[in-house]
């Protein structure tokens, strides 16, 4: 089932599955809700599962942004979010995120842990850590952080001019057929759609770092029970060796995180979700 919720400045698109406690899904870049079609039905067995369109994405509203970037800010969209979910009748529940909806997952569990009983962040670490330790590496890896972060219009004038080469890379590619490569492509047709999108980008590179370091520096933590998955022989699973890898990254936000890597590429949800699933109703029930 299908439905637009409002909330405070803006319509969110949401997907729903089955009945039960509440679990919401959020999806990252360059998807949108539709990137969960195979693990919701089989999450919403016993629960209801939430799969959202993030602000600017798929069929979401597009809220205008500030020269701040806040309205594109990981806290912005995780307060919409914390909304949608109480409009929707569930003012707590599992919180599950992928790629850039991973951040805006961790942001939720820091600013509103009454609503989040569990967390689950998937193939991503905290911005602030990110960005710490960027090298020529991470630069030449994750290109969507750098390119989509520069002023307008040039990064929108990228992804306008060359929508499909973004779903031809390693943060992009899946096995999915042409109608579901469609309804993907469809949010990088939109130029508002894209300005949005760089937004968030922008903001990942400025206030989000700053809501980040506010709260190291006060030694703010995520006490729910938090799993991480990453994927198996990703940057993730190669990069951060010295730091004990992406869950001694993590252990330094959520004390209780546990995790391991996962086959399916940095997109394990979408092209692997059966192990995906095991892994997360384990998760569920501990």
């Amino acid at each position: 089932m299908t439905s637009d919720v409002e909330v405070a400045g803006n319509t969110v698109f949401v997907r729903r599955y089955g009945t039960g406690p509440a679990i919401l899904l959020v999806h990252g870049f360059p998807r949108t809700s539709l990137m969960w079609r195979f693990l919701a039905p089989r999450l919403a067995e016993h629960h209801t599962v939430i799969c959202v369109d993030l602000r600017a994405y798929g069929r979401s509203g597009i809220p205008a942004s500030t020269d701040t970037h806040f309205p594109y800010s990981k806290r912005a969209m995780a307060q919409e979010l914390v909304d949608v979910m109480g409009q929707l009748g569930f003012p707590t529940f599992t919180l599950i995120g992928h790629d850039r909806g991973g951040r805006v997952c961790y942001r939720m569990a820091l600013d509103h842990p009454q609503h989040v009983e569990r967390l689950a962040v998937f193939d991503v670490i905290p911005i602030l850590e990110a960005w710490s330790r960027t090298d020529a590496r991470f630069a030449q890896t994750y290109w969507p952080w750098i390119l989509l972060a520069q002023e307008p219009p040039l990064p929108e004038s990228y992804l306008l001019g060359a929508p499909q080469a973004v779903f031809e890379n390693p943060f992009g590619h899946g096995s999915f057929g042409p109608e579901i490569l469609e309804e993907y492509l469809a949010t990088f047709r939109n130029p508002d759609r894209v300005h949005g999108i760089c937004e968030e980008y922008r903001a990942a590179a400025t206030i989000d770092v700053e809501h980040d370091r506010a709260d190291k520096d006060v030694s703010k933590r995520i006490d729910c029970p938090m799993l991480h998955l990453w994927a198996e022989g990703g940057p993730l699973d190669t990069f951060y060796a010295q730091d004990g890898g992406p869950l001694g990254i993590w252990r330094q936000w959520a004390p209780h995180a546990h995790g391991q890597a996962m086959k399916g590429g940095h997109f394990f949800p979408e092209e692997n979700p059966e192990d995906t699933v095991v892994v997360v109703k384990r998760f569920l029930s501990a």
